[in-house]
Parts: structure tokens; C-alpha cells; sequence
């Protein structure tokens, strides 16, 4: 008879095994995704927040660390990576969006160690598009008051460390969108899988699929009208029906290695593909140096189609990303730290993205 510590030791080889056939099973796919977002499909999708980082530290190496994101961060490029949460971790994130647009992003999130291998974490990101002016057909310019559009979404994520080299995880998203008076919701899923190999565990890969779920549609008193019927004096509120449309989904897939310098300097490179389904593929690379855990200073570049063409490119993003760490150790025993993470976008036009964060970990 097995004893108890054999058999969850079966149970976790036998998931593992489940996880590794999903990861050849997405990576056989993968050509199917990756000609489904050719260009006669690009603009049909909704919910693009979806497609936001809010995070600095992810942000500052270009989203290039599909395989190696690790903590609460990981939530958006790779959920697996939430399974390195140590004990618990706390995140607060404010990104100027298109600066001098107006539209701001602020989030928040904690992960928490679940038992022995499973870290269950909560995020929240918010869109904030200020004051709009209302205008009707009579009145183009406004002048009867201003709303206030909304964006909201939750994420709520469950990963575990199956082995010392797999690591896997699911999340649910939950999304809102509003303006005064018309309103969308939907619900999204994420699933990753990172692995971790070497002598040093310094080469890992990443593979995850997100934002699949089904369509969203708008609704509301915005998309109703009072019109009268000719002849009779009569009038009538007439509703119009919304179109729906599909989320960006998308698949990305990754790698990292890690140059050990000496004990104090350390130097990662990362590189990842998305395949996106209705926006053009993405090609990223990242290095990030690191100094006795203390400072760490990150850059990337971000390429897709056109991207070196103003008169080409379909997005407003130019392709090189900055980043900056400073973490300051609060308990060296249990390995606590306190971290500001910064991030620079590059765009054209706007003067880029700058997001800046905080971060403890308990």
C-alpha cells in the first residue's frame, strides 16, 4: 500500500505530466492562432484593456518575461508565475496612459501561500478616462455636461508548484465596462504553464493562453431613441440592439536565461512571441541587470509589422520599453522587501506610458 507522502508524490508527477501534454498540445495548435489574427481582422475585438499592463516592473522589459514573471505580476503575462509568491505580496500601480490624453490606469493586488505549493491571488485594474463632454446632433461642441466612462476588471488566480520545475495556473477575469448610460460585462479566462531547468535553475520557458471567453455586447438606456409615427402624432422609444463582439485572445510563449555574473550581479535575457488574433504578432526582448537583489535596471523593445513606418505602423507604441527597480530588504529572515518599480513606454504621437508602482512582500 502507498503511503500517504508517496501517493501525493504520484498525484503531483501525474499532473505534471497532464500540464507538459497541455503545453504541446497548445504549442500544436499554435499555428491555428497564429494565422487566425491575420489583418483582415484586425479592430474587430472589444474589451481592449485586456491587452494593458499595468504593472511597471513587467512593463519596463517590454512584456518579454512570459517564462520568467514571478509574484503578483505575473497575473497578466503568465499566472504560473504567481506560484513563486513566498509568503504574501502587495501591489499598488499607477500608470499615465498616452501621457496628456487624459486616461490613467490604477490597480492593486495581493497574492497569498496557500498551504504548502498553491498561491491564490486578487488583482484589480481600473481605467480611468476623466471628464467627457456630452454632445447630442444639435449640440456637436457640449455645453450640457460632462460623464464619467469606467473600465473595470478583476482577476482572481489559483497556481501551484506541481514539482521543483513546473508550475502551472488558471485565472477568471471578470469584466466592466460603462458610460452614463450604456454598460458591458463579460468574463475571460487565462492558463499558464512555466518551467524551470538547469543547474542553477537559470533557463525557463513560458507558455499561456488569455482572454478566452465569449462575446460581450453593449446595453442600456444610450442605445434607445424617442421617435414619432408619421401620421398619428404618436411617439415611441425605440431600442436599438447592440453588436457584440469577441475578446483579444491571444497565445504567447517564451524563454529566459540567466547569466550569473558573481553573487552580487546577474544579468536575464528574455524573449517571447504573441500570437494575437485580431491584432498584429509581437516579437519581444528584454535584459535585465540586477545588483545584489537591491537594484535592478531592465530595457526591451517590442516589434511587430510596420512598426518602423509611420505610415505602416497600427499602433501608437514605437518599441522601446525602460525600467527601474529599488528594493530595500525589511526582514532578512523571513525575506521581506519593499520595492518602487518604475516603466517607460515609448510612442508616437503622445509623450509615452510611464507607470510606477509599489511593492512589499511579507
Amino acid at each position: 500500500m502507498l503511503t500517504a507522502e508517496k501517493s501525493r508524490m504520484f498525484s503531483w508527477h501525474k499532473t505534471a505530466i497532464q500540464l507538459t501534454v497541455t503545453a504541446f498540445t497548445l504549442i500544436l495548435l499554435f499555428p491555428v492562432f497564429s494565422f487566425a489574427g491575420n489583418e483582415q481582422r484586425a479592430g474587430q475585438a472589444g474589451a481592449g484593456e485586456l491587452l494593458i499592463n499595468p504593472w511597471a516592473r513587467s512593463t519596463g522589459w517590454g512584456g518579454a518575461n512570459t517564462a520568467y514573471a514571478q509574484g503578483l505580476e505575473a497575473i497578466f503575462l503568465n499566472v504560473a508565475g504567481t506560484a513563486f509568491t513566498p509568503h504574501t505580496e502587495l501591489i499598488f500601480a499607477h500608470t499615465t496612459w498616452l501621457t496628456n490624453s487624459g486616461v490613467a490606469l490604477n490597480s492593486f493586488g495581493f497574492s497569498q501561500k496557500m498551504g504548502e505549493a498553491g498561491v491564490l491571488s486578487l488583482a484589480v485594474m481600473t481605467v480611468d478616462f476623466g471628464e467627457i463632454n456630452v454632445t447630442t446632433v444639435d449640440l456637436p461642441e457640449g455645453g450640457i455636461g460632462t460623464f464619467h466612462p469606467q473600465y473595470t476588471n478583476i482577476s482572481l488566480a489559483y497556481a501551484k508548484e506541481f514539482s521543483n520545475s513546473i508550475y502551472g495556473g488558471l485565472t477568471i477575469k471578470i469584466l466592466s465596462e460603462k458610460t452614463s448610460n450604456t454598460a458591458a460585462s463579460g468574463v475571460a479566462l487565462d492558463a499558464g504553464i512555466q518551467y524551470v531547468t538547469g543547474s542553477d535553475r537559470q533557463i525557463r520557458f513560458g507558455i499561456t493562453m488569455k482572454n478566452v471567453g465569449p462575446t460581450m455586447k453593449f446595453s442600456g438606456d444610450g442605445l434607445s431613441f424617442r421617435g414619432d409615427v408619421p401620421l398619428t402624432g404618436v411617439s415611441l422609444t425605440v431600442e436599438q440592439r447592440s453588436a457584440e463582439y469577441e475578446l483579444p485572445s491571444l497565445i504567447m510563449i517564451g524563454g529566459s536565461y540567466d547569466f550569473n555574473i558573481s553573487e552580487r550581479h546577474k544579468l536575464t535575457l528574455a524573449a517571447n512571441f504573441t500570437s494575437n488574433s485580431f491584432t498584429n504578432d509581437q516579437y519581444h526582448i528584454g535584459l535585465q541587470y540586477a545588483y545584489n537583489d537591491i537594484l535592478f535596471l531592465r530595457g526591451g523593445y517590442v516589434y511587430e509589422k510596420g512598426i518602423n513606418s509611420t505610415d505602416e505602423r497600427t499602433t501608437v507604441f514605437t518599441g522601446p520599453t525602460a525600467g527601474i527597480s529599488i528594493q530595500v530588504p525589511l526582514n532578512t529572515e523571513k525575506g521581506s522587501v519593499f520595492s518602487i518599480d518604475y516603466s517607460y513606454r515609448a510612442t508616437n504621437p503622445f509623450s509615452g506610458v510611464h507607470s510606477i508602482g509599489a511593492r512589499v512582500s511579507l
